[in-house]
């Protein structure tokens, strides 16, 4: 577990400022309940400082897991969210997209958002900009990337993709088959 060196956070706040903007200095600065970012078998996790020292004890192979996995670096060198992310971003997310009861299961199981499905979009939402997903109860079930604009998802037809998936909470019923 170690720091993140200056490319590799750049990185990551490029991909959290996608999805949260000007609110990823809240992320950061918590001045009660202060957190850091942490590398760990590729893996960038987001956690407590107070718990991050207590951790410092426990060697590098035994250790799995701390905090909240905000994503990873592929083999590649390229930075990758996945879904643990969801709760941190939608807490601080500048752009949502509600969906209807009828189109969650559709996004559940990995498909985009269509215009039919598309409950309410945050007003002036540019066109490939991150967004948080959620029910019509606000509950968050993933993310993605707005395909339009809020203006032209006004004019689409029904069968238009709105926003294109990228993670979802259905990951961890699809993913539990490869453990």
């Amino acid at each position: 577990m170690r720091p993140l060196e200056e490319d590799e956070a750049k990185q990551v706040f490029e991909k959290l400022h996608k999805y949260v903007g000007k609110n990823l200095k809240d992320i950061i600065d918590q001045p009660n309940d202060p957190h850091c970012m942490r590398l760990h078998r590729n893996k960038v996790f987001y956690v407590r400082e107070e718990i991050m020292r207590r951790a410092t004890n426990i060697s590098r192979k035994q250790l799995v897991s701390l905090g909240t996995c905000l994503g990873k670096f592929t083999h590649s060198g390229k930075f990758r969210l996945t879904i643990q992310s969801l709760q941190v971003i939608a807490q601080y997310a500048k752009y949502k997209v509600w969906i209807k009861p009828s189109a969650e299961m559709s996004f559940l199981y990995g498909n985009h958002v269509l215009k039919s499905g598309l409950g309410r979009i945050t007003e002036n939402t540019p066109s490939y900009q991150g967004v948080v997903v959620l029910n019509m109860t606000d509950i968050p079930l993933g993310f993605g990337t707005t395909a339009r604009s809020t203006q032209d998802c006004r004019k689409l037809d029904p069968g238009q993709i709105v926003t294109f998936h990228q993670a979802d909470t259905g990951e961890y019923l699809r993913s539990e088959e490869e453990m």
